[in-house]
């Protein structure tokens, strides 16, 4: 099935449209002027509700976060390539190849190894090669037609720890972030985008536009050393702020917010979901 023959619901669509344009002025009445990314977590929902935001929200939603690697492959082979999806979820070294192959990818924000940027660099290097050589390509995905764009360099969030929570993936703040910076910063074919950081709940529910978050004090802390130490003339983006804390984040200067059920509702069990309706 193709977005052409997918249906949308009419009044889930509208349901969805007023929610996301309710975000979005939430986010500029905080937001003091500045672009900031809404990206809509679409996990466990179907691709019909993505299409809807797709097609029929103004200006369209085009940029998507999903948490797991074959769900997001699984969409991105239904849905429109004009879509930006994010691989926003914990990141296993053993998905890094299909992900890397997915060619209107934009980004992985949960990059918190050398050995899972060694990856990602590796195979995207490989699917970028492939559009440019005649020879068959060692993917078993199709050959791309001439017609194809090029797939362009992965852009990276490294995801830092910045609660110290032994269950939470990210970085350790301080030299493991340098370092991971400096090695996604020399891959041929990756782009450090910025940090990225998934906050303690408990500073999340009390995070208000007035009220600092402790996490994002952190990351932004981390910003500022990672661009110092290495010496960088541009300004790397923090990804910080969900549902709960979104106005709290945008206010401390996040450039990137990830909602997702205050735009589409309650989630279903994860054996209950379905790809599309």
């Amino acid at each position: 099935m193709t977005d052409t023959e997918m249906k949308v619901d009419p009044q889930r669509a509208a349901a969805l449209v007023s929610q996301i344009k309710t975000v979005r002025e939430r986010i500029t009445a905080v937001a003091k002027g500045r672009d900031v990314r809404l990206v809509a977590v679409s996990k466990l929902k179907p691709a019909n509700d993505i299409l809807a935001l797709v097609q029929q929200a103004s200006p369209p939603q085009l940029h998507f976060g999903e948490n797991y690697a074959q769900e997001l492959g699984q969409k991105a082979e239904l849905l429109p390539r004009s879509i930006h999806w994010h691989m926003i979820g914990g990141l296993q070294s053993g998905h890094c190849k299909n992900l890397a192959k997915i060619p209107n990818l934009w980004c992985v924000s949960s990059v918190d190894t050398e050995k899972k940027a060694q990856l990602l660099d590796k195979y995207r290097g490989e699917f970028i090669s492939s559009f440019s050589t005649s020879s068959p390509s060692p993917s078993p995905s199709p050959s791309p037609s001439p017609s194809t764009p090029a797939p362009e360099k992965l852009n990276i969030h490294i995801q830092i720890n910045t609660s110290g929570e032994p269950s939470k993936s990210g970085c350790a703040p301080g030299a493991a972030t340098i370092s991971l910076c400096r090695f996604v910063e020399a891959a041929p074919n990756l782009h450090l985008l910025g940090l990225m950081t998934i906050g303690a709940i408990a500073r999340s529910v009390a995070t208000t536009p007035e009220n600092e978050n402790e996490d994002f004090v952190c990351l932004r802390e981390q910003r500022d050393l990672v661009q110092k130490e290495l010496g960088l003339e541009r300004e790397l983006e923090l990804s910080m702020g969900m549902s709960e804390d979104f106005e709290g984040a945008v206010a401390m200067g996040s450039n990137e917010v990830r909602v997702g059920s205050t735009i589409f509702g309650a989630r279903p069990l994860k054996s209950e979901a379905k790809i599309r309706e």
